[in-house]
């Protein structure tokens, strides 16, 4: 050991140099973990509503994009013309699906202060 040094060079106490600042940090990261969590409960009850064709479609989606909720109105049942009705019912349920898409996101953002992306969300 050098003459006149004691401790191997870390400060008196034991700590290592900056464990204030890393204390911080690791307390800052437990609380976004505990938002985050929070708000993917929030994100899982998320659902969206859209229509399609001044509302004669109508579908309510719920997390996991699982489509909880089909109205069709029966005036626009044609036989004749179906593919009328699959671009309605298609146009309704892609809306709803980026509407939640959407909602999770902003409510991400919200805990991760729009920095990063999350895979899933």
């Amino acid at each position: 050991m050098a003459k006149g040094r004691r401790g191997g060079g870390f400060p008196r106490g034991g700590g290592m140099p900056g464990g204030g600042q890393m204390d911080q940090l690791m307390r800052q990261a437990q609380k976004m973990q505990e938002e985050l969590q929070i708000a993917q409960e929030e994100a899982a009850l998320m659902k969206a509503e859209a229509t399609a064709g001044g509302g004669v479609v109508r579908v309510l989606m719920a997390s996991g994009h699982q489509i909880e909720e089909l109205e069709i109105n029966p005036d626009v049942v044609d036989p004749e013309d179906v593919e009328m009705l699959q671009d309605l019912v298609t146009a309704a349920v892609n809306e709803a699906s980026r509407k939640l898409d959407e909602m999770t996101e902003e409510r991400m953002a919200v805990v991760t202060g729009g920095g990063f992306s999350l895979p899933g969300f």
